[in-house]
């Protein structure tokens, strides 16, 4: 067995610990007899105590391990969205800022022009909220999505202009924290950002 499907199967064994019940009303998700199912990086995502199937497939790669580290940490508290927090403003985030602007947002840079015309799609299918975070958050264009039901991503888009180069900056959900670990976010930031150019190649 490999080592994600190892780690895999142990957080699913901690996440079903307390029963589907519990768990359902946690991630949150709608019970039913394939397993428990909600929106996991704009895809349908069933968990069962065995495996993580995404759009229907069984995932046993990084995302994988991402949705169900997610579900073995998942709590009966509620999304605090604001203030949104920077991943440099975490705890213990040093080591990983490099790797986390390198993989979250540098990859969104070359395309920054573009993200206007795709946000109404890409807030459809990350359940992308149109109407926050508030109008005067800094930036020409934002995108509130959430990659997971209680992980919400905020990315702040400058456009290029004739002075600047154009820049992404990614944050968080106040409360991210509690619903995941910090290596956990910052994966959970970088498959979003790969799922955002998925979807932009994909509609193309």
């Amino acid at each position: 067995m490999s080592q994600y499907k190892t780690l895999i199967r142990d957080n699913l064994r901690n996440a079903f610990a307390g029963g589907s019940e519990s768990l359902a009303g946690c991630l949150p998700a709608r019970q039913g007899p394939e397993g428990l199912t909600f929106s996991a990086f704009g895809a349908s995502c069933t968990l069962t105590p065995e495996a993580v199937l995404l759009g229907g497939e069984q995932e046993t790669g990084p995302r994988g391990l991402v949705v169900s580290l997610y579900a073995a940490n998942a709590t009966l508290d509620s999304v605090c969205l604001e203030p949104l927090i920077a991943f440099r403003d975490l705890p213990d985030s040093m080591p990983y800022q490099g790797a986390f602007a390198a993989n979250t947002e540098q990859p969104l840079v070359p395309r920054a022009s573009e993200i206007p015309a795709w946000r109404s799609r890409l807030l459809k299918a990350l359940k992308g909220d149109e109407t926050n975070p508030s109008p005067d958050t800094p930036g020409d264009i934002s995108l509130l999505v959430f990659p997971l039901p209680k992980i919400a991503l905020c990315y702040i888009v400058y456009l290029p202009d004739e002075e600047f180069t154009a820049s992404v900056t990614c944050l968080f959900s106040n409360n991210a924290r509690t619903f995941m670990p910090l290596d956990g976010l910052a994966d959970t930031a970088e498959y979003a950002t790969r799922r955002i150019l998925e979807l932009m190649t994909e509609d193309a």
